[in-house]
């Protein structure tokens, strides 16, 4: 019983002083605070942006390249639980997916899966269908863009 309180003890005044020591801190008078902003005004976006409708526009003929870096990308990141068919793996089978979704529905379901499972309902159905959240495969827009473009590839698009 005294080891455990003495354990006690010692966790909570080494929890006070890790808190003390982390106070102290923080921006120094002649230091600026960061400006993200500024830092990432040159950088190509990330994921985690919400794309609006009207943002992404693809043309015939398919870019024979992008097709090859996204059949890359899926063979990496996605066909473990996406197939090329219609059939249902863990997540929905891509067949027709360019043909049922915008661009840029496909684009943040991609890039930005929490967002579009808080707040758009075809995605909540999928959650509901398939029962396993999508994870966050930490993919940019532009290779959202080349992911779509074998997506269009693997609907028959040329």
């Amino acid at each position: 019983m005294k080891l455990s309180k003495l354990i006690s003890s010692g966790a909570i005044i080494a929890g006070i002083g890790l808190l003390a020591s982390c106070g102290s801190e923080g921006v120094k008078k002649d230091e600026k605070p960061v400006d993200i902003q500024e830092l990432s005004k040159d950088k190509p976006e990330t994921h985690g942006t919400e794309v609006k409708e009207g943002e992404i526009a693809f043309t015939n003929p398919l870019n024979a390249e992008w097709v090859t870096a996204g059949k890359g990308m899926y063979e990496l990141k996605c066909q473990s639980c996406h197939r090329l068919t219609e059939e249902k793996l863990v997540g929905p089978g891509w067949k027709g997916v360019t043909k049922k979704r915008t661009p840029t529905w496909i684009t943040n379901m991609i890039t930005n899966v929490e967002m579009m499972l808080e707040t758009d309902a075809e995605a909540q159905k999928l959650l509901e269908l398939c029962l396993v959240r999508m994870p966050n495969q930490n993919i940019t827009q532009e290779e959202s863009r080349k992911l779509i473009e074998f997506m269009r590839s693997n609907d028959g698009e040329k």
